[in-house]
């Protein structure tokens, strides 16, 4: 008896343990059977509602069949479908779209900033409007004398009693009259200019002549000869003409501290900011320059009938059209001038008249730089220069002096280094104004102002009453020479692309100006005492009263 309970106990025994070690590995099995997800971190509210809705969605798909889920793992075709028809139903639930704090505290602060860039603008246009319409810039003038028009119609005559100095071809070939309606902008701009400026105040032609600049269609382009730089002549179907320097680097960027100044680059932006700096200061002595996105291949390559000029373009490594033309300076491959791919920024500055037509003298700058790297001026050593330059003809009488000395503070307020010369137009002599041309080194620097620039100024302590008194305008809060420049600059056609001056460069205007101001009254302070001394303000406006 005792021997059949052992072997009973043991039966059981033995049952247990194999029972226990089956529920064992089945425990195992299904733990393996497990997919083990990482720990993420929480996901943002937007998405929680998404995978909350994605939920919600399929829970309800499913359970409105009464279909069971299907296995993850087969991964079968309906088990795809379903999730793109769980995917479509996500999509079309409508629900409202949250937002982060900070994404709407940015948004709020874009519109803010966007209402206040609006309110300057309105600001500076209203400064721009006043002063143009201060009486500085709208002082009466007498009629101008027939013998002080550049150039005027001539009546038609007979093709045997043509000669080779009047009219050429383009002039001749062309059915325009004195009638202002047949002729195009460019013709009356040439027509308007005078003895005094290169077109009036209120220039009704400055619009369709600016205009025709940004937009005409371009049928020919070839280089220019003569320059150091990179310059095309443009022709329109008008048979007008503008002069087109690229874009060589970037609105923002500086000159660097290690070239000399004649190793500079020409700026595309800073041709435009010229004309409208000269505008602004009442000179009108810089021809009208406009910003144009130019088609490297349809405005360009595809019009030059220039052979040299052809056989230098190519295509940059990133697809971009690219040339480099022929020049002393800065034409090669290695500053080739590219588009983006095919658009390329550009200034384009409206022709003077033909040589043949109105002859230009060029004048040799009486301060001059040297142009070397090692030798300086006599005007950088001679702090008596002017004595003998008032005594130099055509220094030594008439505006001549003053004229060159309003050249002078344009150059200062754009940090121009780059004025060697300096022409006039012949028919009037030396009584007549001078162009401010080819300033394209200008606005290099904004960090650092050249107070050698001055020097004719600091030197000769003579300048226009006309010219200091807009300088002393300009100064003022309500007329202040940045925001009426900020105001200007944003009527071109590249404003649209980005400002065609920096801020720093328009807050180096006010610091000059200041400079320019304080460089006058101490020229003052110092004649003060000196009873024999000419008088530092030459007093234009007299001669118009």
């Amino acid at each position: 008896m005792t021997w059949c309970l052992w072997r009973r106990s043991r039966t059981i025994c033995l049952s247990l343990a194999f029972v226990t070690v089956f529920l064992h590995l089945l425990l195992a099995l299904v733990t393996l059977s497990i997919p083990h997800l990482p720990c993420d971190a929480p996901l943002p509210p937007e998405m929680q509602f998404r995978v909350l809705a994605r939920n919600a969605n399929a829970s309800a798909k499913i359970g409105g069949h009464g279909e069971p889920p299907t296995d993850v793992l087969q991964g079968d075709s309906s088990n795809q479908d379903g999730r793109r028809e769980v995917k479509a139903n996500v999509q079309r639930l409508p629900y409202k779209r949250l937002t982060w704090k900070g994404d709407k505290q940015a948004k709020e602060n874009n519109t803010e900033r966007n209402a206040n860039q609006t309110e300057r603008w309105e600001s500076d246009m209203l400064k721009l409007k006043a002063l143009f319409d201060h009486p500085l810039y709208n002082t009466p003038r007498p009629a101008v004398p027939e013998d002080d028009w550049l150039m005027k119609v001539k009546p038609k005559i007979k093709p045997s009693q043509r000669s080779s100095q009047m009219w050429s071809d383009i002039y001749d070939n062309v059915q325009w009259n004195s009638s202002v309606s047949s002729q195009p902008p460019w013709l009356r701009f040439h027509l308007g200019i005078t003895r005094w400026e290169l077109y009036p105040h209120r220039d009704p032609n400055m619009e369709p002549l600016t205009q025709q600049l940004a937009t005409h269609r371009i049928v020919s382009a070839v280089q220019k000869s003569g320059g150091t730089q990179l310059k095309l002549v443009m022709s329109f179907p008008n048979y007008g003409q503008a002069l087109f320097k690229p874009k060589k680097q970037e609105r923002d960027e500086e000159t660097n501290y290690n070239l000399y100044y004649f190793s500079d680059f020409e700026r595309h932006n800073a041709e435009i900011a010229a004309f409208h700096l000269d505008r602004i200061l009442g000179y009108r002595r810089v021809p009208p320059a406009v910003g144009r996105l130019v088609d490297v291949v349809k405005e360009i390559k595809d019009v030059t009938t220039d052979r040299k000029l052809a056989k230098t373009f190519f295509n940059s490594p990133v697809g971009n059209v690219c040339f480099y033309g022929q020049c002393s300076y800065y034409c090669s491959t290695e500053h080739a001038v590219c588009g983006t791919p095919q658009d390329l920024e550009a200034s384009l500055a409206v022709m003077l008249p033909d040589m043949s037509l109105a002859k230009r003298r060029s004048w040799r700058s009486p301060w001059r730089r040297s142009y070397s790297r090692s030798k300086l001026a006599q005007w950088e050593t001679d702090p008596n220069y002017c004595v003998n330059v008032k005594k130099t003809p055509p220094y030594d009488k008439g505006t001549r002096l003053v004229d060159f000395i309003d050249l002078v503070v344009l150059d200062f307020l754009m940090s121009n280094l780059d004025r060697h010369h300096y022409e006039t137009f012949e028919k009037f002599g030396n009584n007549t104004f001078l162009l401010h041309l080819d300033n394209g080194r200008a606005f290099g620097r904004y960090s650092k102002d050249e107070p050698s620039i001055l020097a004719p100024l600091r030197q000769c302590c003579r300048i226009r009453r006309s010219t200091w008194l807009r300088l002393r305008l300009l100064s003022l809060p309500q007329y202040h020479i940045s925001d009426v420049m900020r105001a200007s600059l944003s009527q071109d056609p590249l404003h649209k692309v980005a400002p065609l001056l920096s801020e720093p460069h328009l807050a180096a205007l006010s610091r000059r100006l200041k400079t320019v101001l304080e460089t006058v009254s101490r020229c003052q302070e110092q004649h003060k005492d000196d009873p024999g001394a000419e008088d530092v303000i030459y007093d234009d406006l007299a001669d118009l009263q």
